[in-house]
């Protein structure tokens, strides 16, 4: 097993941080620094819509970690996720789910749905039944196969079975697809996240080409949307659109670009999200009921090929701004709230997994404001692509590689 130790920051925080993540971490206030991003902005002549949405000061937990494989010999590990026995679930980008127990990785298992592994697409998010314990459901995202040459992101649930060397997925059904379907291999988004009424919520994407960036503000088809549906796929009677001439009832909001994070807020119950930008501009978001997000009539930064984003406009009534938003780009993964009590430096923390420029964000919050930021695992040097609390109160980061890992991140 490989260790690693950071002992951040010079001065100790006096006192645990509040355990409620609506509070801000007042003690790291005192600590607080210059911005932790130093590099020249992509928007040079854009300006946030209010003061620190976006270059946070570096807050600094002083928390001295180490860093050990927990799982390895998988390959673009995507979506973590913990089953009430403190067994891991693990799905591979390339299309296989992976259960791993008391230092054991399950073959494949098998009944997963095909994929198609192109480019983003692939066996991304999962997400595990409330009610797992009786019923043993599990729900997966994933690109389907192409049909045609189009193709589209889909969500399948089924029964996992583990009473043996060989585990399966029983009675597997899709009980979601994204419309249109379209010749794109970009965008799909990706997370699976229960609410805490049993609803389902599904972040999309928009597929990247000009057809669909179109779609997330047109309410005829689920792109560029984050949906919500029941455990069995029907549609929840109280979503904002339900009964609207010619939108698909599941939509829950919409103008969004490519939503790779989700997590349910452990206080408040919203739901939120972090979005990639194009370059400059990712976006951490609150998401509301019948809520316009902005893409890509508004955003921050520009086209990759440079210029602006439509209009070049970064606000307009009647679409919501990003509660933060990075420019230069971190490429943001999974994310997850701390809520346990063993670190309690980090309790209260937002953890964002970062692909690009390789390290996982940890967001210090006062209500809904992000009001610092610091950078963890910067020497683990490798893309970082979903991030989970685990039972012990440890963070299980996934590194993005053919060669990939389940990294276990806890206190030195």
């Amino acid at each position: 097993m490989r260790s690693l130790m950071l002992a951040a920051g010079a001065a100790a925080l006096v006192a645990a941080c509040n355990a409620d993540p609506g509070q801000a971490q007042t003690q790291e206030k005192a600590t607080a620094g210059a911005p932790v991003e130093t590099g020249a902005a992509n928007g040079r002549d854009q300006k946030p819509a209010f003061a620190g949405q976006t270059r946070a000061p570096e807050m600094k937990a002083n928390v001295a970690y180490e860093v050990s494989d927990y799982v390895t010999g998988i390959s673009k590990p995507w979506g973590l996720a913990f089953l009430p026995d403190g067994s891991l679930l693990i799905t591979e980008k390339p299309g296989r789910l992976r259960h791993f127990k008391d230092g054991v990785l399950s073959p494949p298992v098998a009944g997963a749905p095909a994929v198609d592994a192109r480019d983003q697409g692939g066996l991304l998010g999962l997400a595990i039944d409330p009610d797992y314990a009786r019923n043993g459901l599990v729900y997966l995202f994933y690109a389907e196969p192409p049909k045609g040459g189009k193709n589209n992101a889909a969500v399948a649930r089924g029964r996992l079975v583990l009473d043996g060397a060989a585990p399966r997925l029983e009675g597997v059904q899709v009980i979601w697809r994204q419309t249109p379907a379209l010749a794109s291999t970009k965008h799909y988004g990706g997370r699976l996240v229960f609410a805490r009424d049993g609803t389902l919520f599904i972040t999309g994407g928009e597929r990247s080409i000009t057809e669909g960036r179109m779609q997330a503000q047109r309410m005829d088809g689920t792109l560029g949307k984050v949906v919500r549906i029941n455990s069995d796929g029907s549609i929840p009677a109280d979503n904002p659109f339900v009964g609207k001439a010619g939108a698909p009832g599941e939509i829950y909001s919409i103008g969004h670009r490519n939503i790779l994070g989700a997590a349910l807020h452990p206080r408040t119950g919203d739901l939120w999200e972090v979005e990639h930008g194009a370059r400059g501009g990712d976006e951490l978001n609150i998401v509301r009921a019948g809520k316009d997000y902005g893409w890509p009539t508004i955003a921050y930064g520009i086209e990759y090929a440079g210029g602006p984003i439509t209009g070049g406009i970064t606000r307009q009534a009647g679409m919501e701004q990003p509660i933060y938003y990075w420019d230069p780009v971190i490429a943001p993964g999974g994310m997850a709230f701390y809520t346990s009590d063993k670190v309690p430096a980090w309790t209260g923390s937002l953890f964002v997994a970062g692909l690009a420029p390789k390290h996982l964000a940890r967001l210090t919050l006062d209500g809904e404001k992000v009001v610092g930021e610091e950078r963890l695992l910067t020497e683990v040097g490798e893309r970082l692509r979903d991030v989970v609390v685990g039972p012990d109160g440890a963070l299980y980061v996934a590194t993005d590689n053919d060669k990939g890992r389940v990294l276990r991140v806890a206190p030195k």
